[in-house]
């Protein structure tokens, strides 16, 4: 009997304890989290209205720029690493401090506010992994239950803004090392992801989705022509994220002072807005994104949004990458459908999910954002661009942090970081 216990009970009880722990934990960071990130969407979304109904407000964006230098030098925190901190503190044991969730709301605010080029997303992974991190401190979890935590808030605030509760909860066990997944945390992103999903629904958070027309019967020209389109994707992909890198380096190599550096990014942005004769690549871009979902698009477009936001972000002003990924993914694909006589309206789409595979490198979560946000009609067709994109994005990425720990190429242990 002893021996039947030690075999079987014991470690059932044992299971089913942990389960439990990370199903309290986990909606507990979940409703913080889901809390937190609602409040984020209703600021920014009521300083977007602003912005469109005072152009005028793009001049003061330099001001902005050294509002939130100053904001960061206030809250002792100039030295923040974005993203790429959160990410690597789940595989380094980097600490997080509390004080990013305050600086990485209010300065993404601004920044929307007085119109750079930056998403949200990037911004709400930051959010969650603070406070993730917060309550593994105040709860004094281990390390290692500290980054399942940090986790959950990741998925938490993705789920919270994007309205993509099942690639919320995959993409922050997905996107740390890329070949390994931190099945451990499964549950407890799971949870975390549908508690604040449940959240933002409760207090009227509206999720993103987009009606895709003319997906075609499978067949192999279909077929070819979107394999087409993810292949000149994952290529745009490469030199996206080159592009922000490199920017970023040049500011920093010519222009070493913060203030200095952002006050020049935002008037540079100033100047491409005046160049341009409009402000659709100021802000997050989702209404142009709607637009190359319906089959519009400007030619140009998809080069635009990566200059803006390589300007914008490389300065240091804040928000993210994730929804600027997807404007150049839409409009890039949405003009190769109309060049190859294709659905416009599916290319968009497709050049959205491979855009976003080849920067992130997370195929998993983006065949499951693709299905969120298009619907299941076009599962083959996004399959094969998630699977090509993912092929022929290389090494590069959007965050430094992250970590290829297997070959894309051959069943190899590499344990590198991304370009």
């Amino acid at each position: 009997m002893n021996k039947f216990y030690i075999q079987h009970i014991k470690p059932l009880i044992q299971n089913t304890t942990i389960t439990a722990k990370w199903v309290i934990f986990g909606s507990l960071t979940g409703a913080i989290v889901g809390l937190v990130s609602s409040a984020f969407y209703f600021v920014l979304s009521f300083v977007n209205i602003v912005r469109e109904q005072n152009p005028w407000i793009i001049y003061l964006l330099p001001i902005g720029g050294l509002a939130i230098v100053a904001l960061y030098k206030i809250l002792h925190n100039e030295k923040d690493g974005g993203t790429n901190l959160v990410i690597s503190a789940i595989h380094s044991g980097n600490r997080i401090p509390l004080r990013m969730t305050p600086s990485i709301f209010l300065s993404t605010a601004i920044t929307h506010l007085f119109g750079g080029s930056a998403g949200r997303e990037g911004a709400a992974l930051q959010i969650g992994g603070s406070i993730g991190n917060a309550l593994g401190n105040a709860f004094k979890f281990d390390e290692k239950d500290k980054h399942v935590v940090i986790m959950c808030g990741m998925s938490a605030a993705f789920s919270t803004l994007f309205g993509t509760p099942m690639a919320a909860a995959i993409f922050p066990m997905e996107v740390v090392s890329v070949g390994v997944m931190y099945y451990m945390a499964l549950v407890p992103c799971v949870v975390s992801s549908l508690t604040a999903h449940g959240v933002a629904v409760l207090l009227g958070v509206a999720g993103e989705a987009f009606h895709v027309t003319g997906i075609p019967t499978l067949s192999l020209l279909p077929v070819m022509k979107v394999v087409l389109v993810a292949v000149i994707c994952a290529f745009v992909s490469i030199g996206f994220c080159g592009i922000l890198h490199r920017i970023e380096e040049l500011y920093k190599k010519y222009l070493k002072n913060h203030f200095l550096r952002i006050f020049v990014g935002g008037c540079a942005i100033v100047l491409l807005t005046i160049l341009v004769g409009n402000h659709d690549y100021n802000g997050a871009g989702m209404h142009t994104i709607e637009l190359a979902v319906e089959g519009h698009v400007v030619p140009e477009a998809f080069i635009l949004k990566m200059l803006f936001t390589a300007l914008t972000i490389g300065a240091g002003y804040k928000g993210g990458e994730i929804v600027p990924t997807f404007y150049v993914g839409a409009t890039l694909g949405c003009l190769l459908g109309q060049v190859l006589g294709f659905s416009p309206s599916l290319c968009a789409a497709i050049g959205m999910v491979s855009l976003f595979c080849g920067v992130t490198n997370c195929p998993i979560s983006t065949l499951l954002i693709s299905f969120e946000l298009f619907g299941f009609e076009g599962m083959p067709y996004y399959l094969l661009a998630v699977a090509f994109s993912y092929m022929l994005s290389g090494y590069s990425g959007l965050y430094h942090s992250q970590k290829i720990m297997y070959s894309k190429y051959k069943t190899d242990f590499i344990n590198r970081h991304t370009q």
